[in-house]
């Protein structure tokens, strides 16, 4: 047994793709070793910005002969047959075996030298290596045939033991040589083996491990800012991107020019993060702190002052630019910034970016006024909104798109205007991922909520919603955080009612309707059968399928011929939408999916509060020894009336004297039934369980004692109706069919 090291040297690697690129390199190179039936005892697997390399441990010298064995056709079988599955085996009738009117063949495979594999093995990985961009060099890259590499390839090392495995690839030679350093080492490396790779290299101030060049950054910079009564924000990204931009990593610590700190802290980090890829630091106080740490790649003979000083210069310069845009970005009302926005199209069918935030507003001082979102000014929820998407148009969010909504938050509050109008600005994007925090002051909830809302209504409006893995307006993401604002915060909100309904400022789908009915030509269909507007006396009302919208305030301005509407009723799919996240997001907390379908499956339940406090009663009772007999129960019920063809239930006659069982069913549904009904009016959805677990025993006695298809078809119509009403009984609170077990 031996070890095998491959170094693939070139120019620098981008930061972003080496961890993959180390990974990938293991990956291919077990897998081409398989091919042959090699498997290494382990595989160590490094990345700096100029090399790839691995080491395989303990390969034998040679493979082991294989011995195969094939099935082929009957003996029987057409020529045509026998004459493919001897192309497939290599072989000629005469070397087949004859089992019991079968052909067999048995494939002999001596075993190969691992030099000669690994000949192999090393080329086929490079040519097929998943860079995500790459390119070809030289004179060879006049075909579209020659290699391509992230960078031009310069070397390679290939030792099995000591010896150099012969292959080349595009005119390289495979050797033993490298380099260390660009800055601190010249000449050539000669590696002797796997073994003291590492260790030559080192020596040449490399260091070939990723993950120990991070460990350096984060200790020498946590001991650099500990110097000066600092700490450092922790940012592991940032470590694993300085560990791909150096061989030697050195952390040094600079300052800035405390004035810089006027600006707001976010853009101070991401200038500092983002633009130059230093180290944040805060002080005692938690604040951040007037300096930075950078990482350079070598040892400096003045200790690192000469790069500090070009490092601070740099950044002086950023932060200036930063100041400057907050400076002048101030001298702008926001209002007067809201509007530059009808400049910028949100999307060709939906119009611009000031269309969306004044229906966005109608609705967030709808849902305040409506009292949907509880303790919310109405007022202060459409100014909030109104100027949600104002710093678009700033200097600073065009430098800083991640600072969007969070510049718009400090320029409203720079300005004078209310905090409540100020935080929402600055966090009604939120929740934008499951980790996130969800927004609960009252304004901000409403302007968020109004925000997500008509996105999600104008793209299923237009027929664009998610499609497999496709979801280029990240609305599966909008859904989730309607559903968890809606949760945290326990508002009682009918998202069908949301959606499709309006009054005089419209809803989702009204204000929808409005907009593409005065903004013609936006893409949006005509003549659509869910949308229709009659006229009387002069004014204009609008029709949602069925529902009206009373719109009648608002003045007929043109023809009925010039109306467009949308091409098909998006609500139904949106509020199917919603139910498939609200499963992914619940089953993710530990609720069942067939629960949620079971409270789904009544029908006119969206009020989001109510149907997860009626599947939390319901996932605790089918938990119960009760809740799991009741089921059985009911399914043995179900399935009966669906054998008979029973859907409705009809009234119960008597007309002949009842068995005991049959009877105390009947008592008991009479009492169970009203104390369910009332208990599911008053949310009180334990009490309905409770309620329902009192038909557990009857209904077992019912099945054990009564026959439920009598001779007597009096008997049978009766009791067929008797278990439709059990049916019923239980799909007051949830439809059992849809649970499993």
């Amino acid at each position: 047994m031996t070890d095998f090291l491959l170094e693939l040297r070139c120019e620098e690697i981008p930061a972003r793709m080496q961890l993959k690129a180390s990974d990938d390199l293991a990956r291919l190179f077990t897998e081409e070793l398989a091919k042959a039936g090699l498997k290494p005892a382990s595989i160590d697997s490094f990345v700096t910005p100029r090399r790839l390399a691995l080491i395989a441990r303990d390969l034998p010298l040679e493979t082991a002969a294989v011995s195969e064995e094939f099935k082929g056709p009957r003996t029987s079988a057409p020529a045509q047959a026998l004459e493919g599955f001897l192309r497939k085996t290599g072989l000629t009738q005469d070397q087949l075996e004859d089992r019991d009117g079968v052909w067999f063949a048995v494939v002999n495979k001596p075993g190969r030298a691992t030099t000669d594999v690994l000949a192999e093995a090393v080329p086929a990985v490079i040519r097929a290596f998943p860079w995500p961009k790459s390119m070809r060099w030289g004179a060879a890259s006049a075909t579209t045939e020659s290699l391509r590499w992230v960078r031009p390839l310069q070397g390679i090392i290939a030792l099995l033991g000591g010896d150099i495995v012969p292959l080349s690839i595009e005119g390289i030679e495979a050797g033993r040589e490298t380099v260390g350093h660009r800055f601190h080492s010249t000449g050539a490396i000669s590696i002797d083996g796997a073994d003291d790779y590492a260790d030559k290299l080192r020596a040449a101030y490399v260091i070939v491990s990723h993950h120990e060049r991070q460990a350096i950054i984060e200790a020498k910079a946590g001991e650099a800012a500990a110097a000066k009564g600092y700490s450092v924000i922790e940012d592991k990204g940032l470590v694993a991107e300085n560990a791909g931009l150096t061989e030697w990593p050195v952390p040094l610590l600079g300052d800035f020019d405390p004035e810089f700190l006027e600006v707001p802290p976010e853009v101070i980090q991401l200038t500092l993060r983002i633009n130059q890829k230093y180290f944040v630091l805060r002080d005692a106080a938690g604040k951040l702190a007037p300096a930075f740490i950078c990482t350079a790649n070598i040892e400096a003979k003045d200790g690192g002052v000469a790069i500090v000083a070009g490092n601070r210069k740099v950044l002086a310069a950023r932060l200036s630019d930063a100041r400057f845009f907050w400076q002048q970005d101030r001298k702008t009302p926001l209002a007067e910034q809201a509007k530059k926005l009808g400049r910028i199209t949100f999307h060709e069918k939906l119009g611009t970016v000031a269309d969306k935030v004044e229906r966005v507003a109608k609705l967030a001082e709808w849902l305040a006024s409506e009292g949907i979102v509880p303790n919310c000014d109405p007022a202060l929820a459409r100014q909030a909104a109104e100027l949600c998407k104002a710093d678009l148009v700033t200097e600073m969010v065009g430098e800083f798109p991640e600072l969007q909504g969070v510049m718009g938050g400090y320029y409203a509050r720079a300005e004078g205007l209310p905090n409540a109008v100020a935080d929402a600005i600055r966090d009604h994007y939120k929740p934008v991922g499951q980790g996130d925090d969800v927004p609960t002051a009252p304004v901000t909830v409403a302007v968020s909520l109004a925000d997500k809302l008509d996105t999600l209504g104008g793209f299923f409006a237009i027929n664009e919603p998610p499609t497999g893995s496709k979801d280029p307006f990240a609305l599966r993401r909008s859904a989730l955080a309607v559903l968890r604002l809606l949760e945290v915060n326990g508002l009682r909100a009918p998202l069908s009612a949301i959606l499709c309904q309006g009054h005089e400022y419209g809803w989702v789908m009204s204000s929808l309707f409005d907009f593409a009915r005065n903004n013609r030509g936006m893409g949006l269909q005509a003549e659509d059968r869910n949308f229709r507007e009659e006229f009387e006396h002069g004014k204009r009302i609008l029709y949602y399928a069925d529902t009206v919208i009373d719109v009648s305030d608002w003045i007929r301005k043109s023809s009925y011929d010039d109306a467009i509407n949308f091409e098909d009723d998006p609500v139904p799919a949106l509020l199917d939408f919603f139910a498939d996240r609200l499963k992914v997001q619940q089953k993710e907390a530990g609720v069942r999916h067939d629960l949620i379908d079971a409270v789904f499956a009544l029908g006119g339940e969206d009020d989001l509060v109510r149907l997860l406090a009626r599947v939390k009663a319901l996932q605790s009772f089918v938990a119960t020894d009760d809740g799991a007999n009741l089921l059985a129960g009911y399914k043995r019920a179900a399935n009966i009336l669906k054998k008979e063809g029973v859907e409705q239930a009809e009234a119960i006659s008597l007309s002949y004297e009842p068995e005991k069982a049959e009877a105390d069913l009947i008592a008991a549904l009479d009492a169970a039934e009203p104390q369910a009904a009332q208990a599911v009016a008053a949310e009180e959805f334990e009490g309905a369980m409770a309620a329902l677990a009192t038909l557990r025993a009857p209904i077992d006695a019912f099945f054990e004692t009564v026959t439920v298809n009598d001779a007597d078809p009096a008997k049978r119509t009766t009791r067929l109706a008797l278990l439709a009403r059990v049916r019923d009984a239980v799909h007051n609170v949830a439809d059992f069919s849809k649970i499993t077990g």
